[in-house]
């Protein structure tokens, strides 16, 4: 007498509703077998997000388990981060096929009707479920997740995250989010002046050119990260980024070099990691990470989380090296959707009861 297969487990798709990007990942069989991040207006109304689903691949409309966090509750489309924290909610639930369940962090997985109640728990968690799923392997780190606008410092002790603020405010304060990345920020925030010709010349605050024109002329921008228009509505090429960057210094193209445009940008990439270093290093000054504790490189700036790791004596991690054995293939977007990828992983295992 043979016995029946015991039926596939249903799969599981991890959200991380952006105000600028949706990010999914599917989790299947126990593994991570697909990854993709499309860019979301969400600041246009939730309209936006129905598009970019349509646009996503068939896995992410297809029946599953849907485990859902968010960022995108702080957009000014809504009233105010509860008012974002509900209709997200509502959204997901009502055009996701499947049972729905949304990432309160601390609180776990609540209904989707139960969100609006829970908004503080609720609201930009996507940080803590990474370093959650870096605690599941690692008893000490810090997490370093550096996005298209922001970055994360999350301190991981005892196999648990343990920041010392929770809201996007408290975080702020305690230097565990920079509003700084590597696609979207404004180079004014970076440094108020800048090096030429033997020089400090003041910045024009203008929003001329990003960190996507930075890194796009030191060779640091990984493929396909910037997928929003440029500042001045153009392309992305080279010389097209050195426009942009001139503009900055109140200068044109024509009057620099393409060394010297290069320079420049080296300058602001500089500049930002100085601001990572300073969070870094407030946050690593608190007890309880020990000298040896690694940094997880996670996110589109995850190249920066080596330099940064380099600068502080530390040794790096990346979180697709934590969680290889859970990938099926190439990592492909695992890292830059590393919330995707960490609460697919964490609803697969730990998904509320029907």
């Amino acid at each position: 007498m043979t016995r029946d297969a015991a039926p596939e487990p249903e799969p599981t798709v991890g959200w991380d509703l952006g105000g600028v990007h949706v990010k999914a990942a599917l989790v299947a069989g126990g593994l991570v077998r697909a990854v993709v991040q499309a860019p979301c207006p969400l600041w246009r109304g939730l309209p936006a997000l129905d598009r970019s689903l349509a646009e996503l691949p068939d896995w992410a409309r297809g029946s599953a388990r849907h485990a859902v966090t968010m960022t995108g509750e702080l957009t000014d489309c809504f009233e105010d981060r509860t008012d974002g924290v509900a209709r997200l909610s509502s959204w997901a639930a009502a055009n996701l096929a499947g049972r729905v369940a949304i990432y309160a962090g601390r609180a776990g997985f609540v209904a989707p009707a139960e969100a609006g109640g829970r908004a503080a728990d609720v609201a930009s968690a996507n940080w803590h479920a990474t370093a959650a799923l870096v605690g599941r392997h690692l008893g000490q780190a810090l997490l370093v997740d550096i996005g298209s606008t922001t970055a994360d410092l999350i301190p991981v002790v005892g196999g648990r995250p343990e920041a010392a603020g929770y809201s996007d405010a408290e975080r702020l304060e305690t230097g565990e989010l920079v509003y700084t990345g590597v696609v979207r920020s404004h180079l004014v925030a970076l440094s108020p002046e800048a090096p030429w010709r033997g020089r400090r010349t003041r910045l024009m605050a203008e929003t001329f050119a990003n960190t996507a024109d930075v890194y796009r002329l030191t060779g640091d921008l990984p493929e396909g990260a910037d997928q929003q228009h440029s500042p001045d509505m153009k392309g992305k090429s080279l010389p097209e980024s050195e426009t942009r960057l001139a503009r900055t210094i109140g200068r044109d193209r024509g009057e620099g070099s393409a060394a010297e445009w290069r320079a420049l940008a080296g300058h602001f990439a500089e500049a930002q990691l100085r601001l990572l270093h300073d969070a870094a290093a407030t946050v690593l000054s608190r007890p309880g990470l020990g000298s040896d504790a690694p940094l997880v490189a996670c996110g589109a700036g995850a190249f920066l989380v080596a330099r940064l790791a380099a600068r502080l004596g530390r040794p790096c991690l990346t979180f697709t090296d934590l969680v290889a054995e859970r990938i099926a293939g190439e990592p492909g977007w695992a890292s830059t959707c590393g919330p995707a990828v960490a609460v697919a992983l964490l609803g697969a295992a730990d998904f509320p009861a029907a």
